[in-house]
């Protein structure tokens, strides 16, 4: 019960964070996209969509709204992941002898 309890706790504090915080990140390029400027192949990049590009939740027009709302999905999304591999995990262990 008490493990519950902390997991949702812990979830609603990096999903509070990452939509709160999200919009004022550094507008900077990120470590690859630098190098790819520093070096001269930044134009010879593919593009391409995702489902969150340039860290902004499509069909959102307001920037700021756009970001925090890609963290908060991105979030809860990881979270999900995360959840799901360890309830495969949990399961191939109990699986084996």
């Amino acid at each position: 019960m008490r493990f519950r309890v902390f997991v949702v706790l812990a979830v609603a504090v990096a999903v509070g964070l990452a939509t709160a915080v999200s919009p004022f990140a550094s507008a900077s390029p990120d470590g690859l996209e630098r190098v790819a400027e520093d070096h001269g192949f930044l134009g010879a990049a593919e593009s391409r969509q995702g489902p969150a590009t340039d860290y902004a939740f499509p069909g959102i027009e307001d920037e700021r709204l756009a970001t925090g709302a890609a963290g908060f999905a991105g979030t809860l999304m990881t979270f999900a992941a995360g959840w799901g591999l360890l309830a495969l995990l949990g399961r191939s262990r109990r699986a084996v002898p």
